[in-house]
């Protein structure tokens, strides 16, 4: 209640801010609307908006969930053998360092103006924080209980199953927390691109289609709108942390941190 509270204000002294400049500097509303300019264009467009978060939210769903797949078994591959995890680590870290504006056109020529495509550039920006956590959390077991699985004759898949897994769980958390945000970036990115041939309208279009109609105060809405989305994203992470990893999460006290 106490980190509410604080939030709250900040949040009321920015928009305090927000009216006082442009009461004083007079600017055009084209340039910067006033807060109630933005409230009235989100209400008078919030069916439009309304269904572009929940476009936009399947697509950033939809990417996290092959991020946490996809990223997950190829730390398990890492896990597994040092020399493939040097040997694949630089298009890992390619995934981060790629410029997704630039291949964006790229995949729509490949995939073309698709739902999906919007998922795959969500995808790419998304899924090296998870490869990234979960092989830490995979490669950082205790060596001792490593020896003890030996010991007792397990082999490589239990050990994975029965030890490396349990304790790369609370790492997998981290990672989905740091991707959640970024899906909802990569989603908005791929919109852009694809929104243009799309039939439907996810928030990057309408961003792109309000900038063009010089609506600055719509667009702020859409902007407000995004963030929302974002949040709502990390709070689902959370949730599902609390519901369904909470037996592995807890002990680490991540559950604490995540507050």
């Amino acid at each position: 209640m106490q980190n509410g509270a604080l939030a709250a204000c900040v949040l009321i002294a920015f928009v305090g801010m927000w009216y006082l400049a442009v009461r004083w500097s007079k600017v055009h509303p084209i340039v910067l609307p006033s807060p109630a300019r933005v409230m009235q264009a989100a209400w008078l467009e919030r069916e439009v908006l309304s269904r572009g978060f929940l476009v936009t939210g399947a697509a950033a769903i939809c990417a996290l969930l092959a991020s946490v797949i996809v990223g997950s078994l190829i730390a398990m591959l890492f896990s597994q053998s040092s020399r493939l995890r040097i040997a694949f680590q630089p298009y890992v870290v390619f995934l981060q360092t790629v410029p997704i504006v630039a291949i964006a056109p790229l995949l729509i020529t490949w995939f073309g103006y698709r739902f999906t495509t919007v998922i795959l550039v969500s995808t790419i920006i998304s899924l090296f924080p998870i490869i990234s956590n979960v092989t830490a959390g995979l490669t950082s077991v205790d060596r001792n209980l490593v020896d003890l699985f030996q010991l007792n004759g397990a082999t490589r898949l239990q050990t994975l199953v029965k030890l490396r897994i349990p304790n790369a769980i609370s790492h997998l958390v981290l990672g989905m927390r740091i991707s959640s945000g970024m899906t909802v970036i990569g989603a908005i990115i791929g919109e852009l691109f694809v929104g243009s041939g799309a039939k439907y309208a996810g928030l990057g279009k309408l961003m792109m289609g309000w900038q063009n109609l010089a609506r600055t105060d719509a667009l702020i809405a859409v902007v407000f709108t995004s963030t929302l989305l974002g949040l709502a994203m990390l709070a689902l992470v959370n949730l599902f942390s609390r519901l369904i990893l909470y037996r592995w999460t807890a002990s680490t006290g991540f559950e604490m941190n995540a507050h």
